[in-house]
């Protein structure tokens, strides 16, 4: 069999789509390796692919692939596996063989660390964050958004579109050093921003419908014929309550409020005060306090409601 042998390590909402679109139609010639941190979900998601078989280690994941996916929920533990990786005696020190692609939402002074600390030992590396929901990472309907060295990103556009992703937007530009890697995170957590804002505005208007008398039927309907998709289908999960029944988050709250510090840091270096980031993170706090680490970024209705002094759930 020809083509590059492939690893995935971290098994979160999006990274098992990802993983399981990347075993079925990926152009890898082995079974695709799977490793997480809780060895479990590795074994139990490889149960379910015909082309995936779960590892115990990330010495074996790294030592035994040309190319190694990275999906993990923030920069913390991207820096632990990036420093785990490389100081393990195991993993050899010539890394030129490997190319890493890492599809976590961070900051993108971590993705430019990232790449120093894996070039400094000869790998390539791509930082390619992607928009969507775990149902468009599960149907192969990413927006992937790459930015690396030419070199890597030819080694990892063969899994993109017609395997995880819709659309490859490229923030690739130049040559050699002349390509920032930070660009890929910088528009990730920006989009995210927008995201964020519009599932809190969202929120606020089913309120004002429900507590006006007009109702959020009409609102609902005039949604998905305006901008049906997304925003509709975080409407649905509002107004049906599966934000307060959910016991596993989605989009967990920590995570966004992550991304909108992010955001929010590197609007402010560049002399902009975010204020909808900043009124978007306050209901997010009501949703922490409310629901918890599992609390879910629809939740921002029952924070709404919350202040307009109706119960925080609707069930």
């Amino acid at each position: 069999m020809t083509g590059p042998r492939v690893a995935w390590i971290g098994l979160g909402n999006i990274g098992r789509g990802m993983s399981q679109n990347i075993s079925q139609k990926g152009p890898q010639a082995n079974p695709l390796l799977l490793y997480n941190r809780t060895a479990s979900r590795a074994t139990a998601h490889a149960s379910t692919l015909q082309n995936a078989k779960a590892v115990s280690t990330l010495p074996e994941a790294v030592n035994n692939s040309d190319i190694i996916f990275t999906c993990v929920g923030d920069d913390a533990a991207l820096t632990s596996i990036v420093t785990a990786i490389l100081s393990d005696a195991s993993i050899p020190q010539d890394l030129s063989s490997k190319t890493f692609i890492d599809c976590s939402t961070v900051h993108p002074d971590t993705s430019r660390q990232t790449e120093t600390a894996f070039n400094a030992r000869g790998a390539g590396f791509v930082a390619c964050p992607v928009f969507g929901a775990p149902n468009m990472a599960d149907a192969g309907l990413l927006i992937v958004v790459p930015a690396g060295k030419r070199s890597a990103i030819e080694k990892a556009t063969p899994f993109f579109d017609g395997v995880v992703a819709k659309k490859t937007i490229d923030l690739s530009a130049g040559t050699g050093a002349d390509i920032d890697v930070g660009r890929a995170s910088t528009l990730k957590v920006l989009g995210n921003t927008f995201i964020l804002n519009t599932v809190g505005v969202l929120a606020e208007a089913l309120v004002a419908a429900e507590a006006s008398g007009l109702g959020v039927e009409p609102l609902q309907e005039w949604l998905e014929l305006f901008a049906p998709g997304p925003f509709a289908n975080y409407a649905e999960r509002m107004v049906g309550g599966d934000y307060c029944r959910r016991e596993e988050p989605l989009f967990a709250v920590d995570l966004a409020r992550k991304d909108l510090r992010h955001a929010y840091g590197i609007a402010k270096e560049g002399g902009l005060r975010m204020k909808n980031v900043e009124v978007t993170d306050g209901l997010l706090e009501v949703v922490k306090e409310v629901k918890g680490a599992k609390g879910d970024v629809a939740a921002v209705y029952g924070a709404v409601r919350k202040g307009a002094g109706m119960e925080f759930d609707n069930q």
